[in-house]
This record gives C-alpha cells, structure tokens and sequence, in this order.
C-alpha cells in the first residue's frame, strides 16, 4: 500500500457498502427511498391540507427537474428540512376547487407562491416577470398527490440553505453523505442544466448568443 493510499483511505473497497447515512431524514418522499418514475404519466391533482374544502389544483402533464430543495422560500412538511418541488408548463396547471382559498405568499418574491390560507401549504408558484429565466414554468408540490408515478426527484439544491432554518452546520457532513446516498447529487444551487439555462436565457438577453 502507498503513502497517498494510506492518507487517503485509496484501499477500501465501497463496492456494495451498506448506506451510512440512513438515520438523516430528508424528507417522507425521499427517506424510504425514491419511488419510480411511471412511462406514460401524464399529471393529476394536487390538494392542500385541509380536512374540509380542500384546494385542489389539477396538473395536465408529467413534471420535470423534480428536486429536494433547502431554500428557506418552499414549503416543506413537518419536520422535513428540504422540501421537493419540481416544474410543469403553467398551461398545464389550473386550480379546480376552492381557489379562492390561496394567497400569494410574499408579492416581492421572483416566483409567486399560492397558498392555502388555512392550512398554509404552497399548492403552486407562478413567475409572472416574462424576462425571468424560468417563465413559462410553474413550481408544484408533487407529493400532494394522491397519484403515484410523477417525475422521481434528481438532486438536491441549494443545500447550505438548510442552515438559514436552524439545521446545524455540524451536520452538513451526514445530511451530503445521505444525499449522495439517495442518488440525489448534492449542489448549493441548482443543478448544472439548470444554471446552463439560466446562464444561456441571460447571455441571449446580452445578445452574447443569439
């Protein structure tokens, strides 16, 4: 064994390990385990919390960019430090029941987030500025559906946030390690395609790229 394999731990075999990480909880979606995505899903129903008038909110087609999110801005369930959102076209979301429950959550904020006003949960997020990178997309919650099948999360973002709620920076370590565990590539912004895009929908702006 060399020097840099003795430092660096280069002889251990990982092939196979079993999962260290499994007591970090990152959200119910997630902790088990990802459920699959099913071919051919195409949307369902989203509903609020409310045991009575519940909001429901119909999503005509499968989501894309599915992710566990530590921003302080998404709604998270109880006890979850990520929450998981995804996006579809807004032209695939309408609010079918109950709409006049929701309230934007902050009027200031670059995506527009609807709520229940009184169970609190965020059934959609609308950007309405036509120069943001990401207009045309609607933000949802998929794991207020009672469908299963949508899009399977695919990473994490903005993963220091976390640290914004509460969450002590001395468990970072265990909370990556069980994020890479999960398959869900940790990052502390977005992932790579969707900072391209971003990036691309602003040098295109510049006249950088036509």
């Amino acid at each position: 064994m060399g020097l840099l394999d003795k430092l660096f731990g280069g002889d251990e075999d990982t092939a196979g390990a079993p999962p260290k990480f499994t007591h970090v909880k990152i959200h119910p979606q997630v902790d088990d385990g990802i459920p699959p995505t099913a071919p051919g899903f195409s949307g369902g129903t989203l509903q609020c919390k409310c045991a009575n008038n519940a909001v429901v909110v119909t999503v005509g087609d499968q989501t894309a960019h599915n992710h566990v999110c530590g921003c302080t801005k998404c709604w998270k369930p109880d006890g979850a430090i990520f929450s998981q959102i995804a996006v579809v076209a807004r032209d695939k979301v309408d609010v079918t029941e109950n709409g006049d429950k929701l309230d934007v959550v902050d009027a200031s904020a670059a995506i527009q987030r609807h709520a229940c006003r009184d169970c609190g949960v965020h059934m959609y997020g609308r950007i309405e500025d036509s120069n943001h990178p990401f207009h045309g997309l609607d933000f949802v919650h998929t794991e207020l559906s009672a469908q299963t099948g949508w899009a399977a999360p695919e990473f994490a973002a903005f993963v220091s946030s976390i640290i914004e709620s509460g969450v002590d920076p001395a468990r970072m370590d265990d909370i990556r390690g069980r994020l890479s565990e999960l398959g869900l590539t940790p990052y502390d912004c977005l992932s790579p395609p969707l900072m391209d895009a971003i990036a691309t929908h602003v040098a295109k702006q510049k006249g950088v790229l036509s």
